[in-house]
């Protein structure tokens, strides 16, 4: 098998470029629904190439060596592949073992300085699970905490999803659930699945303190977030805390 050339593509024209071979309009239909860019919609005025994201992560794993300028010009596209991809390449560069802390906190920036074109939950979850939140891991989370109370959709999905290190390594666990606590309340549906999701990692790291939490918010909390947060308790401790919210 040949070996990937991670340094082939340096710039957002060439990267556009090798989207363009591999868009389909009947996959591009398909994406507009499921990303739910109608009017009203959370995606609203989203536009689709027709591209699969294996292609879009294929690609940007050749794009090691793109310069952050090159990358911004990506974020400035209006299709969503190409923001997928630039999303992507700063992940891929991000978790690079021979990244500086200097290039690394760069890449963090550029996330933040451009997260009006980083609009969409799966643009957030890969950002915030491959760079934000590792980042986040030793450094304070008053930025989180701002991010929490934002009127900006996708800064409250950052906000939450910034926290998955921690919550992943059962760190930090005090934090993670003031975070939570923040969002608990959030009238967005992908909120609540990203608070629920949060909630079953710090779980399966500390069950009896997720437990604790169930006992207190259970009965409140939104069901969508509520069973995303139980989905590796057993059947009888399910039933158990949705009966609760009766």
């Amino acid at each position: 098998m040949a070996r990937l050339d991670r340094a082939r593509i340096r710039t957002a024209a060439q990267y556009l470029e090798e989207l363009e071979a591999c868009r389909s309009e009947a996959d591009a239909a398909a994406m507009q629904r499921y990303f739910k860019t109608g009017k009203g919609e959370y995606g609203e005025g989203d536009v689709f190439m027709g591209v699969r994201m294996g292609d879009v992560f294929r690609l940007a794993r050749q794009s090691l060596e793109m310069p952050l300028s090159e990358i911004e010009t990506l974020l400035e596209s209006p299709f969503h592949e190409a923001r997928a991809g630039a999303v992507s390449i700063m992940t891929e560069q991000y978790g690079r073992r021979k990244a500086s802390d200097a290039e690394r906190q760069a890449l963090f920036d550029l996330y933040f300085r451009r997260h009006d074109r980083i609009n969409n939950w799966d643009l957030v979850d890969k950002g915030t699970v491959w760079l934000v939140a590792p980042h986040m891991a030793g450094r304070s989370f008053d930025l989180l905490r701002r991010l929490a109370q934002s009127d900006n959709l996708w800064e409250r999905r950052s906000a939450i999803m910034g926290t998955m290190t921690c919550a992943r390594r059962g760190e930090r666990l005090d934090e993670v659930y003031e975070i939570v606590g923040l969002l608990l309340g959030d009238r967005e549906d992908l909120i609540h699945k990203a608070t629920g999701w949060i909630l079953r990692v710090a779980g399966d790291r500390d069950r009896p303190r997720l437990l604790a939490f169930l006992d207190t918010h259970a009965p409140t909390m939104p069901r969508t977030a509520l069973r995303y947060a139980m989905e590796h308790l057993e059947k009888p401790v399910r039933a158990h805390y949705l009966k609760l919210g009766k």
